[in-house]
């Protein structure tokens, strides 16, 4: 686990077993369907029930739950999920919480979550996504993006890097 930010922190599905579950004062982004969305929606199947209305995102209190999987094209990832993310990051900074991003592993669905967060605030580089990699490297070396997170942050890299620093 990791701090990117002021209380903006990246990490594994252990960190948040290990380190955070049941704090108090945190906020925590389940950036990965298995095993948290599944469990609390509790579907069987490959999927989560299409028609379900917390069938992309969940939340729970100081907790969101994504339907996010590690895909290996940008088709899987609905732009919706990262947009609720980063809106869930700036409420609980906002609000005096430290924030957990988590995946499963740590190394692509949570990091690239935290690298839009700060791209989208004007603190790392805006010009191009290889910029903003490098310097991203440089706080948290564990990032190595699956092909659908890059496409993805590829595909959507000018709604992020123009949005107004708030």
């Amino acid at each position: 686990m990791k701090e990117i930010y002021k209380n903006l922190f990246i990490g594994s599905e252990q960190d948040y077993e290990s380190r955070v579950k049941g704090m108090s004062g945190w906020a925590v982004i389940h950036a990965c369907k298995e095993p948290y969305h599944r469990s609390l929606l509790g579907y069987k199947g490959r999927g989560a029930p299409k028609h379900h209305p917390e069938y992309l995102c969940a939340r729970r209190n100081a907790r969101l739950f994504l339907n996010l999987v590690d895909a290996h094209s940008p088709d899987y990832i609905p732009k919706e999920i990262i947009d609720t993310a980063l809106a869930f990051i700036d409420e609980s900074l906002c609000a005096g919480k430290s924030c957990l991003v988590h995946c499963n592993l740590g190394e692509s669905r949570s990091p690239s979550i935290g690298l839009l967060y700060l791209v989208s605030k004007g603190l790392l580089p805006r010009e191009s996504l290889h910029a903003s990699e490098i310097q991203f490297k440089k706080i948290y070396p564990k990032y190595r993006p699956s092909p659908g997170i890059k496409g993805f942050i590829n595909k959507h890299w000018h709604d992020y890097s123009n949005r107004k620093s708030t």
